[in-house]
């Protein structure tokens, strides 16, 4: 069974001041460290490294890091930065920046440079009311530009903190912004929202399943209902479903699925915007987390550890693993007239199956140690 001890330690802090019962829950579908892990920066890529199209921004150990044609550059100081989202029209990043009583939101340029910070969820550091101080996670702009995404602790009453999602004018503040999900108590609440081309958000929804345990839900929802109905779940609460990604041109969902057990799969399912389809399995023997799809459409870059009680590395399945080109069928011969057959053509739904080549995902780090509950973000 896979221990329950690598997030506690790399996100202790986080765990203490946000939502613990969330935190303690994907703590429990993480490996632990086995080794310490290096700087992605610190081994220089060999011959054989590998390649991905665009330019991918992920986090470690508080720092954002991009990764093109091959390498690794630190973009941010270790100092508590974490889930990039980029820009609809890819011109800067969105980030958070978490400090030890509360996270705010920056903009920051596609190189790391700060270029604004849009919350401000402390009015003074030296205010003993932590009550007035408030986090924010898993930021995301609307398609538009105009609207910020983002999962609040508001409202929170005393040590119960979830977090649900409210969306703010990206120039204005929190006071412009609208509820628009009601999380449940004790259970870590609303994460991680994804605006929709035709309007409102899916995003992942914690709370306790008819078994009594907490387990994650995929929903969407169209509007701000804070006291009414919060949309539709789009799975099952026993499939255990959460870190949606949708693919670049909107017609795929990927994302991880439990089954409320020690395993974390990444699957694959049809979207028309409203609904998902049936959902296929792609990666059954690994601890899948934060799906991404290529913006070219190539593939899917996701973590994983590299063996079963190791950091969180890079890996990339390609589009023909879950894409695979349908092969043609075999041409049946034609015998050959006054030939030793002159019986009936066998039929051709009896052609000997082509099998489609199974390709494997491929691990491109080795001991780099990526932040297992940030998001990444691909730009082209």
């Amino acid at each position: 069974m896979i221990a329950r001890f690598f997030l506690g330690v790399a996100l202790c802090a986080l765990m203490l001041v946000s939502s613990f019962t969330t935190y303690v829950y994907l703590g429990g579908r993480q490996s632990k460290v086995a080794v310490p892990v290096q700087k992605p920066t610190a081994a220089s890529p060999t011959a054989r490294a590998f390649k991905l199209p665009g330019t991918l921004y992920l986090a470690q150990s508080g720092a954002l890091y991009s990764f093109s044609t091959g390498r690794f550059h630190q973009l941010t100081p270790e100092d508590g930065w974490t889930q990039p989202s980029l820009y609809p029209d890819s011109t800067y990043l969105l980030a958070v920046k978490k400090n030890d009583l509360f996270s705010d939101v920056y903009i920051v340029g596609r190189f790391g440079q700060i270029v604004r910070q849009i919350t401000n969820n402390t009015a003074s550091i030296r205010d003993p009311d932590t009550g007035s101080r408030h986090w924010s996670f898993y930021p995301r702009l609307s398609p538009d530009q105009r609207t910020l995404w983002m999962s609040y602790d508001s409202p929170k009453f005393g040590y119960d903190v979830p977090f649900s999602i409210w969306a703010m004018p990206i120039g204005g503040t929190i006071r412009q912004g609208k509820l628009w999900t009601n999380s449940h108590d004790y259970t870590g609440g609303d994460m991680q929202p994804i605006p929709l081309a035709g309007g409102g958000i899916m995003y992942t929804k914690f709370n306790y399943g008819p078994d009594g345990n907490l387990i994650g839900q995929l929903w969407r929802t169209t509007r701000a209902t804070p006291n009414g109905v919060e949309g539709k779940a789009l799975t099952a609460p026993e499939d255990d479903c959460m870190e949606p990604s949708i693919s670049p041109d909107g017609t795929q969902v990927a994302m991880i699925c439990t089954y409320e057990r020690q395993i974390a799969r990444l699957e694959i399912a049809p979207w028309n915007g409203s609904t998902l389809g049936p959902r296929r399995a792609w990666i059954l023997d690994q601890l899948v987390a934060q799906p991404t799809w290529a913006p070219d459409g190539s593939g899917i870059a996701y973590l994983a550890p590299g063996a079963g009680a190791a950091p969180f590395q890079l890996w990339f399945l390609p589009k023909a693993a879950y894409n695979p080109p349908v092969p043609s069928p075999t041409p049946v011969p034609t015998p050959t007239p006054g030939g030793p057959y002159n019986g009936p053509l066998p039929s051709p739904t009896h052609a000997p199956a082509v099998v489609a080549p199974v390709i494997k995902p491929i691990q491109i780090t080795t001991n780099d140690g990526f932040d297992a509950t940030s998001p990444m973000a691909w730009a082209p």
